[in-house]
C-alpha cells in the first residue's frame, strides 16, 4: 500500500537465494533521514538483557565541532571553487611552482570553523600532471596552514616532445588489455601527460583501453607509457569492482517519485538517484530501463520478479547516501547533491558488481545462474564508495595506493552496514559474509586477521604492492578493525574474533564511530592520488589531531593501530592502559581484577572508573578493582589513569553480571515455522523455503524448510542466530521428516547435521528415514552468554535421492 508520497512500500519478502531486497528496521529505528548512532554491543548479556551493537561506543569523546564538514549548499560550492579556480595563477606561485605549471581547482571542503580544503590537478605547458595533484588548506583568515601533495619531485620534464608515436602507444596498450584475459579490447583514447606519480616526471602516453575484462566486467584500463622509450610506467583499471549476493528479508521504505498510477524508481530526495533495469544485457552504453510501477508496491519478494534486485541497489544506495550525509556531512558522492544511478540485472549469471567514473553509476549482476542478485548492503556501499574515493583523493587503483582504494570501500561498506541497524543482517567485520562465493559459507574478506581468506595481508612489508589491490587493502581492513574494536579475542554481534598484532603488543580500541570519522577526514583532506601506507597514517594521524587532538588517547591509540599492522613505530608517550578485557561474573561471587598502566613520565598514577557493577570498588592507587556485585546487569566500564603531568589514557570494557536460573522461557527463533516465507532464515537455495511443491508437504501451515533431495553431489544450509543468555538453559526442538531412495540400511551416505556455528550437535541421515514428521531436540546451554548460529546443514552424495523436510521450529531459553 502506499505510505507516503515518493517513499515506496517494497511487497514480500526474498526467496531464500535472492539477494537484499528487504530488510526489516528493528521497532524504534528512525528511518533513513532520521537514523540515530547506535550503542555498545554485548560479549554477553545478563538473563533478559538484549545485547546491544559494538563493545567500543563511548571510548571516545565526540570530535572537536570546529573540525567537522561544514554542509555546503551547491550554490555554496560553486562559488568556493569558481574562487578557487580564480585565484589559481596567485596560489601557484605562492606554492612555488614552474612558470609552465597551471593549477586546476578540482573540489573544496569546509570545515565549521571556516577551514577551507581545496584539491586541485595540476598542468605543465598544457599537458596534464598525473600524479601531480595536491590539497591546499586555508585558515579562516585566508592565510595558508599547509599543502598535501602527491609528490615532492620538481614537475619539469626534460622534454615535451615524444619519440614514441601515440599510434604505438595505443597498440602496446591493446596488447596489455589482452595480456590480461580482456575480451574485444580496444583502443578509445590516447593522450600525452606528465608522469609525476612515480620518480622524476617524464613525458608519457596515457591509452584508454575499453571492451570487457575477462569475467565480463567492461573496462577501462588506463596504461601509462613513457613517450621517449615506449617502457611501460603504470597502468589502472577505472572500472573498480567487487562481489556479493546477499540474503534478507522483511520490508523496506525507498525513495521514488511520481504520482496515482504511475511511479518511476527515482529517489528525488537523494539526488534524484535512478534504478535501471538491463534485463541481462552485457552493455556499458545504455543505463537500461527505468523501473516503473503503477501503485509504487515494487516486487514480491523473489528473485524471479525484476523490480526485488531494483529494490535492493536503489535501498542500498539510500543507505549510503544517508550515511555520509548524517553522519560525515558529505552531500552526495561528489558532495554536490547530485545523485548516481544503479543498474542491475547485468549479463548472464554475472558474479560481480562495480562502480564506474565513466557512467557514475553501480552495475549488479545476479550471480551463478542468475538467482543471487548482488545488490546488498555492503556491496552498495563498497561501490558507491569508489566513486567518493574518485571524488577526494582518486587513489591510483594500483600498488599501495590501489589497496588503500579497495580498504576504503570495505571500510565504509563495514560502517554502513553498522550503521544501518538491520536485524536481519547486523554490522560485522566481515567483507560479503552473505554470499557464500566460497561455497561453505566463509565471507570474500576478513578484517580482523584478513590473512584468513588464504590471499590478504595482515601487515605491511615492502612487497604488498605487488598484491591485486584487494588482498594489500588487508593492512589497512586490519587497521581498521583494530583501531575500532581494539586487538584480542571479542564477539560482537554475534561473531568472533581474535585480532593480533604484529609486534605481539595489545592495541587499545577508540572506537568505531572515531575511527571512520578518522578515515574519512584523512581521505577527504589529506590524501592524495599517490598517497601508500606511510602517506595513509601521516594523514589519519593528521585528521586524529584535528578531531580529537594531538596528545589525545584517540590520537596515540591511531598510531598504535598502525604500529600492530607494522606502519610506523609505537606511540610510547604519557600513559598506556591495558585493557582487561569483557569481564563476566555472577552475584554474589567475589571479584578480585588488577588493571595494568605504564606511563613514561615518574610519578604516581591514578585510576579513575565509572559504571561499575553495583558492588564494586576500585582503588585508585593501585588499579585493583574489588567486591562483590550484588544486582544482575550489563555495564559499560570506562577506565581513566593519569599521571602526574595530566597525560592520561582511557579504555573501555564490558561487564556482565547475572544470577543463575533467572530466565524467563522465551522463543528466539523468528518466524519459526516458515509461515512468513523466508524470512529471518538465510538459505543456499531458492527453493529451500517452500510452500508450493505438492509433494514436500508441511507439518502444519503452508510452509516449510525443505533440504536436498537432488540425488547428486549438493550442500543445503539453512541457518539464523540467535542469542542464550548468561545463566540460561537453551533448547532447540524441530520437526523433521526424511525421504530417501537410497537402498542401504547400513551405510549413512545423505547427511543431515545440527550445528551451533561449525560445529556439528546432532546428526540424521537416510538411515533415519521416517513415515512423517518426528520431533528431534538439541540441548545448546553449553552456549549460555554467546550469539549462536544454529544451522541445519543437508549433504548428499551420488545418485539416490534424501530429501529433509523441516518444520515448526522451537529455540527456547529459559530455567
Amino acid at each position: 500500500m502506499r505510505r507516503s508520497p515518493h517513499k515506496a512500500v517494497v511487497a514480500g519478502a526474498l526467496t531464500a537465494a535472492a539477494a537484499m531486497v528487504v530488510v526489516v528496521l528493528p521497532a524504534g529505528v528512525a528511518t533513513a533521514d532520521g537514523r540515530p548512532e547506535h550503542g555498545p554491543a554485548a560479549q554477553g548479556a545478563p538473563a533478559g538483557t538484549a545485547p546491544n551493537t559494538t563493545a567500543t561506543a563511548g571510548t571516545t569523546p565526540a570530535p572537536r565541532s570546529g573540525a567537522l564538514a561544514a554542509p555546503l549548499s551547491p550554490g555554496e560550492r560553486s562559488s568556493l571553487l569558481a574562487d578557487a579556480q580564480s585565484r589559481r595563477a596567485g596560489t601557484a606561485k605562492a606554492l612555488g611552482l614552474g612558470a609552465q605549471e597551471e593549477l586546476q581547482a578540482k573540489s573544496v571542503m569546509k570545515d565549521t570553523d571556516g577551514t577551507l580544503h581545496t584539491r586541485y590537478d595540476r598542468t605543465f605547458a598544457g599537458l596534464p600532471v598525473l600524479g601531480g595533484d595536491l590539497v591546499v588548506h586555508t585558515a579562516p583568515d585566508g592565510s595558508t596552514k599547509g599543502v598535501d601533495r602527491a609528490t615532492r619531485e620538481a614537475v619539469a620534464p626534460a622534454s615535451t616532445t615524444e619519440a614514441v608515436t601515440a599510434g604505438s602507444a595505443e597498440e602496446f596498450a591493446v596488447g596489455r588489455a589482452r595480456s590480461e584475459g580482456g575480451k574485444d579490447p580496444k583502443a578509445e583514447s590516447v593522450r600525452k601527460v606528465v608522469w609525476a606519480a612515480s620518480g622524476t616526471p617524464v613525458t608519457a602516453w596515457e591509452s584508454v583501453v575499453g571492451g570487457l575484462q575477462h569475467d565480463g566486467t567492461p573496462s577501462e584500463l588506463h596504461v601509462v607509457t613513457d613517450a621517449r622509450t615506449g617502457a611501460e610506467l603504470f597502468e589502472f583499471q577505472d572500472v573498480k569492482n567487487g562481489v556479493g549476493n546477499s540474503q534478507y528479508s522483511g520490508q523496506v521504505t525507498i525513495g521514488t517519485a511520481g504520482a496515482g498510477g504511475s511511479y518511476s524508481m527515482t529517489d528525488t530526495a537523494r539526488g534524484g538517484h535512478k534504478t535501471y533495469d538491463l534485463q541481462h544485457v552485457e552493455t556499458d552504453d545504455v543505463p537500461g530501463t527505468l523501473f516503473t510501477d503503477p501503485d509504487d508496491v515494487w516486487g514480491n519478494g523473489t528473485n524471479g520478479n525484476a523490480q526485488t534486485a531494483g529494490v535492493d541497489a536503489q535501498y542500498g544506495a539510500q543507505l549510503t547516501w544517508d550515511f555520509y550525509k548524517n553522519v560525515l556531512g558529505r552531500n552526495g558522492i561528489e558532495n554536490n547533491g547530485v545523485g548516481a544511478h544503479s543498474r542491475v540485472h547485468y549479463g548472464d549469471s554475472y558474479v560481480n558488481a562495480y562502480w564506474w567514473d565513466g557512467c557514475f553509476c553501480m552495475t549488479y549482476g545476479d550471480g551463478g545462474g542468475n538467482v543471487n542478485p548482488l545488490t546488498s548492503i555492503d556491496v552498495a556501499a563498497h561501490e558507491m564508495t569508489h566513486g567518493v574515493t574518485s571524488a577526494t583523493a582518486d587513489l591510483n587503483y594500483s600498488s599501495e595506493s590501489g589497496g588503500l582504494n579497495e580498504a576504503t570501500s570495505d571500510i565504509m561498506a563495514t560502517a554502513v552496514e553498522f550503521w544501518a541497524n538491520n536485524a536481519a543482517d547486523p554490522g560485522d567485520y566481515l567483507i560479503g559474509e552473505k554470499i557464500n562465493i566460497n561455497g561453505d559459507g566463509t565471507p570474500l574478506r576478513y578484517m580482523d586477521k584478513p590473512s584468513k581468506d588464504g590471499w590478504s595481508a595482515d601487515y605491511w612489508s615492502s612487497s604488498v604492492g605487488s598484491s591485486d589491490v584487494h588482498f594489500s587493502s588487508g593492512v589497512a581492513n586490519h587497521w581498521f578493525y583494530l583501531a575500532s574494536e581494539g586487538s584480542g579475542a571479542k564477539l560482537v554481534n554475534g561473531v568472533n574474533y581474535n585480532s593480533p598484532t604484529y609486534d605481539g603488543l595489545p592495541v587499545n580500541p577508540v572506537g568505531r564511530d572515531a575511527a571512520t570519522k578518522i578515515w574519512y577526514r584523512a581521505l577527504s583532506t589529506y590524501m592524495t592520488s599517490s598517497t601508500d601506507y606511510a602517506g595513509a597514517r601521516t594523514a589519519t594521524l593528521q585528521a586524529a589531531a584535528d578531531l580529537y587532538g594531538a596528545g589525545s588517547p584517540t590520537y596515540k591509540n591511531v598510531a598504535n593501530a598502525w604500529a600492530a599492522v607494522n606502519v610506523g613505530a609505537r606511540n610510547t608517550q604519557g600513559v598506556t592502559v591495558t585493557n582487561p578485557g569483557d569481564q563476566v561474573t555472577r552475584t554474589g561471587t567475589a571479584v578480585s581484577l588488577q588493571t595494568k598502566a605504564v606511563s613514561s613520565n615518574p610519578g604516581a598514577l591514578t585510576y579513575t572508573a565509572t559504571g561499575l557493577p553495583a558492588g564494586l570498588t576500585l582503588n585508585a592507587g593501585t588499579g585493583k578493582i574489588t567486591g562483590t556485585p550484588t544486582t544482575q546487569a550489563l555495564s559499560t566500564v570506562t577506565l581513566t589513569v593519569k599521571d602526574p603531568t595530566g597525560a592520561l589514557d582511557v579504555v573501555s570494557f564490558l561487564w556482565t553480571t547475572y544470577t543463575m536460573g533467572q530466565c524467563t522461557v522465551a522463543q528466539q527463533f523468528a518466524n519459526p515455522g516458515f509461515e512468513s516465507g523466508p524470512v529471518a532464515w538465510s538459505a543456499s537455495t531458492a527453493r529451500m523455503i517452500d510452500s508450493t511443491n505438492p509433494y514436500t508437504l508441511p507439518r502444519s501451515g503452508s510452509w516449510k524448510a525443505w533440504l536436498n533431495g537432488y540425488g547428486d553431489p549438493h550442500t543445503d544450509t539453512l541457518s539464523q542466530t540467535v542469542y542464550i543468555p548468561w545463566g540460561c538453559r537453551a533448547t532447540l526442538t524441530f520437526w523433521v521428516h526424511i525421504t530417501t531412495s537410497e537402498g542401504t540400511t547400513t551405510v549413512p551416505y545423505d547427511k543431515l547435521t545440527v550445528q551451533a556455528g561449525a560445529t556439528v550437535l546432532a546428526t540424521y541421515s537416510n538411515l533415519n528415514a521416517t513415515t512423517g514428521y518426528v520431533q528431534k531436540t538439541v540441548d545448546l546451554s553449553a552456549y549460555a552468554g554467546q550469539y549462536v548460529d544454529v544451522r541445519f546443514v543437508g549433504k548428499e552424495d551420488l545418485a539416490a535421492r534424501t530429501t529433509f523436510l523441516i518444520d515448526d521450529t522451537q529455540f527456547t531459553v529459559g530455567n
